[in-house]
C-alpha cells in the first residue's frame, strides 16, 4: 500500500513540474515578446498589431485610434490601510466592422486586489487581457465594457495590443 501512494505521490509531482515548466515556457515566451496571439507582420512588443482584410498594419502603442479604451473611476475606497479603486473601461468600437480579437496590455499599474477583483475580461498571461469565452466579439459600432479593483489609486497603464476585424 505504501509503494502505491509513493508511486502515485511521484506521478503527480512528475505533473505538476511538468505543467510548471510548460507554463514557465509560455510566459517566458510573451516576456520576450512572443504574445499569444499571431501577428503577421511581426509588429513586436512596441506596436500594436491591426489586422483587417487579413492585411496586417502595424501602430506605434498610442498612435493606434480606431479602436480605443475609456476609462471611468467608479469608487476609490481605504480598507485595513490599503487604497483600492474600482474602474470600469470601455472598448469602443466605433468602425463599421466586427471586432473578432483583441488583446490588451498591462504593465506594473495594474495590481489587481485579488483574483476575483476582473470581471469581463481574461487574463490569459502576465501583462495581457482578452475577451472571455462568452463574448466571442465586439460589434461595429458597439462597446464592451469590463472592470476591475486595483491597489491604490492610480489609473493603470491599459494599451490595445493587437486587434482583429
Amino acid at each position: 500500500m505504501k509503494l502505491i501512494i509513493l508511486v502515485f505521490l511521484g506521478l503527480l509531482l512528475t505533473v505538476a513540474l511538468v505543467t510548471a515548466q510548460n507554463s514557465d515556457d509560455f510566459n517566458d515566451a510573451v516576456a520576450r515578446g512572443r504574445p499569444p496571439y499571431s501577428c503577421p507582420g511581426n509588429c513586436g512588443g512596441e506596436h500594436t498589431c491591426h489586422i483587417k482584410d487579413n492585411k496586417c498594419t502595424c501602430y506605434d502603442h498610442g498612435h493606434y485610434r480606431e479602436v480605443y479604451l475609456v476609462f471611468k473611476c467608479i469608487n476609490s475606497w481605504v480598507d485595513c490601510g490599503r487604497t483600492y479603486t474600482q474602474y470600469d473601461v470601455t472598448i469602443v468600437n466605433p468602425t463599421d466592422c466586427n471586432i473578432l480579437d483583441i488583446y490588451i496590455g498591462y504593465d506594473y499599474t495594474f495590481r489587481l486586489r485579488d483574483s476575483s477583483s476582473l470581471w469581463n475580461m481574461v487574463r490569459i498571461s502576465p501583462g495581457i487581457l482578452t475577451l472571455p469565452n462568452y463574448q466571442q466579439s465586439i460589434n461595429a459600432h458597439a462597446s464592451y465594457t469590463f472592470g476591475f479593483i486595483i491597489e491604490g489609486n492610480r489609473q493603470p497603464n491599459l494599451s490595445i495590443l493587437y486587434i482583429r476585424f
